[in-house]
């Protein structure tokens, strides 16, 4: 029993370095690209602030500071505002190798605030803490409140909702992969500042406390049994929504139903039991998918759960203009929107 699973964490450290890889050759071939000048780089966000013109939309690069560090992000304020400031933000948090241009291209998501009327803010990893510019979910200095990156995270989303005047009860939080489980992370500690968490492709809150559980995370081959002993916020519960490809390698479906049981479980502390309805299967843009709604007495729902059908490590439904985006399949962007502005 322990060869086998030393054998399946073996394997996993493979696949993930054989994934880092080919991440490595494609930044070289963007850097060759570049030098013989096929294509252009992209300007590091600035600490800049430029609020836009009534009438017309902006996306403005920032910073935020604590004691924590610094961290750039961008900032999209839509044109829509006769009726005054929107009272809505979303923090998109990228995954790894990608930047809030790349991540705010291949979800589409300022599209969708232009036409809505909200706020988008994209947190932007730093390559001095993370190389690859993921997010250090493993990290339990970041899986804590008040401390690390989740502090930061959770710094900018006040930030800005003091100084648009966002509605408290209106801010929410969604990512994709090592971001997805930053999503999680920013659900379970900190509650009172969002409202709901939309996940692509993540991983479970304390799903690994260092490099080593995290191989055995993604791989769907560790128990969260093992960690039970790291705190836990589990206080309130949170909202949430999660789409997981069942042909993803990357990150294993695994980690989609933990989430999603995590979610259910702190679902008791309601007044009243959740329903579970389990979706017939469907199709939309070429994928087939499965989706099961928990909902509460009043039939609204609380929990969803996207599994979309031979789909891998991308965003579903996303743009072409963005990394690990399949055009195909339900639009994940459209439907965490759907799912954050239903009344609760």
């Amino acid at each position: 029993m322990r060869f086998r699973l030393f054998a399946a964490i073996f394997r996993a450290q493979v696949r993930w370095l054989a994934w880092m890889m080919s991440v490595m050759i494609e930044a070289i071939r963007d850097t060759i690209a570049l030098f013989s000048g096929a294509t252009r780089t992209k300007p590091e966000p600035t600490a800049t602030t430029i609020l836009p013109r009534r009438g017309r939309e902006q996306f403005a690069a920032r910073s935020y500071s604590n004691a924590a560090g610094l961290r750039s992000y961008k900032l999209f304020i839509p044109s829509k505002r006769s009726r005054g400031p929107p009272r809505t933000l979303v923090v998109m948090l990228h995954g790894c190798t990608q930047d809030p241009d790349d991540f705010a291209a291949g979800t589409r998501m300022n599209e969708l605030a232009e036409r809505d009327g909200f706020l988008v803010v994209y947190p932007a990893q730093s390559v001095r803490a993370n190389a690859m510019r993921c997010w250090n979910w493993f990290d339990p200095n970041n899986q804590t409140r008040d401390r690390g990156e989740s502090s930061l995270i959770a710094g900018i989303a006040r930030e800005v909702a003091t100084e648009f005047r966002i509605d408290s009860r209106r801010i929410f939080v969604a990512g994709l992969s090592a971001g997805g489980a930053m999503a999680v992370i920013m659900g379970d500690t900190y509650p009172d500042v969002f409202a709901a968490v939309g996940v692509h492709s993540g991983v479970p809150y304390w799903g690994a406390k260092d490099l080593q559980t995290a191989f055995a995370s993604i791989s769907g081959i560790a128990s969260n049994q093992a960690l039970s002993d790291e705190p836990r916020s589990q206080t309130h519960f949170v909202p949430t929504i999660v789409f997981h490809g069942d042909r993803d390698a990357t990150v294993r479906i695994e980690n989609g139903v933990k989430i999603v049981d995590h979610a259910v479980a702190l679902s008791a502390r309601l007044p009243n039991p959740l329903s579970k309805n389990v979706g017939e299967l469907a199709s939309a843009n070429g994928r087939e998918f499965t989706m099961t709604s928990f909902s509460d007495s009043a039939d609204k729902r609380i929990v969803e759960y996207w599994v979309v059908h031979g789909a891998g490590h991308a965003w579903s439904g996303g743009s072409p203009k963005g990394s690990y985006t399949d055009e195909r399949g339900p639009d994940a962007s459209e439907e965490m929107i759907r799912f954050f502005m239903q009344p609760r």
